[in-house]
């Protein structure tokens, strides 16, 4: 067994953005293609704790560098005010030829990567070719540390920066710590979250957020939004909106925005297109005239196993991780 620390991953990803962007869309393309193995999420929730759970996503990626294994990762957002991550994960590969487990990789850092590369992504797709005046977060944490990192490998035009958390604190802490990300971009921090909606037209939702609280009719026509969190807009806003999605299965479930949109409607009609679909132009982007785009993705554990892979290839090429004798059973013959 391979055991691979936080900060063994952290140095095999770092400096490597538009790296990973790529090895989520190939992750997208073949799911896609029907290539893919790709069980419900499994969520273990507490009954006296509705805002904490553990998730775990099992998962097979198939094609030339093929993957198999599972995502366990927990969201504790109490965490945060003890000075803890909200998250903690691990991931585990499987063996394709003998089913053993071979690789536990810590996680946390690999499932905010391959979920910022998925909204870097999603801003690909919907943008085009249009340079967004700036970028709105939503939620000042991991997640949107790292989705202002992809982004800005990914569109470094973008010169300014609109920030709005319910802690106007950690907020500041926020810029204080990550503005080097975005160099020389103007920061503004917003009051109110119309404000914040208003600021610019393209805006990453990552909050803890269990229900929905929020509309998108302060955002400019056409803004782009990144709901990556799942659970902040209210169903009139998704059903006002052009929907892209990773997975119409995945995404209409454990009540999230759109979940919440389809048993009020009945069906899946206002999901108009995949992000697979879309990277393999077998659907376009055909919004009407400033309706908000609306990118929502479930997080498909396919993701994580593309990028985990990676870890333990490029582990083993340096060298890096703990090799443990002994950890299974010895050959019976």
């Amino acid at each position: 067994m391979l055991i691979i620390k936080h900060g063994e991953v952290a140095g095999m990803l770092a400096g490597r953005e538009k790296e990973i962007i790529d090895l989520v869309d190939e992750a997208y393309r073949r799911h896609d293609e029907g290539r893919t193995v790709l069980p419900h999420s499994v969520f273990l929730r507490f009954p006296d704790r509705p805002r904490d759970r553990i998730i775990g996503l099992p998962g097979y990626l198939g094609g030339d560098a093929e993957v198999a294994g599972m995502k366990w990762i927990s969201s504790f957002p109490g965490n945060v005010a003890a000075g803890l991550q909200r998250a903690s994960a691990a991931v585990l590969l499987n063996s394709l030829e003998t089913g053993h487990p071979e690789a536990l990789i810590e996680g946390s850092l690999i499932s905010a990567r391959r979920t910022a590369a998925s909204a870097a992504l999603g801003a690909r797709m919907l943008l085009g070719d249009r340079r967004p005046s700036g970028i709105t977060l939503i939620g000042t944490g991991v997640i949107n540390r790292e989705v202002l990192r992809f982004l800005a490998a990914e569109r470094p035009e973008l010169d300014s920066l609109a920030v709005y958390d319910t802690d106007m604190e950690r907020a500041k802490r926020f810029t204080a710590d990550h503005a080097r990300l975005l160099p020389g971009a103007k920061i503004r921090h917003c009051t109110t979250l119309d404000e914040a909606l208003a600021a610019h037209d393209l805006v990453s939702f990552a909050t803890t957020a269990a229900t929905p609280y929020t509309g998108l009719d302060a955002c400019p026509p056409g803004t782009v939004v990144l709901h990556l969190s799942l659970r902040d807009l209210t169903v009139p806003a998704v059903l006002g909106a052009y929907n892209i999605v990773d997975d119409p299965d995945h995404v209409c479930r454990e009540q999230t925005s759109l979940h919440l949109a389809e048993q009020q409607t009945g069906g899946r009609e206002f999901v108009d297109a995949s992000i697979g679909a879309l990277l393999r132009g077998t659907a376009r982007p055909a919004p009407e005239a400033g309706r908000p785009l609306v990118y929502s993705p479930f997080g498909l554990g396919v993701l994580d196993l593309a990028l985990a892979r990676f870890v333990r290839d490029e582990a083993r090429r340096c060298g890096t991780g703990t090799r443990i004798d002994g950890f299974l059973p010895a050959p019976t013959l």
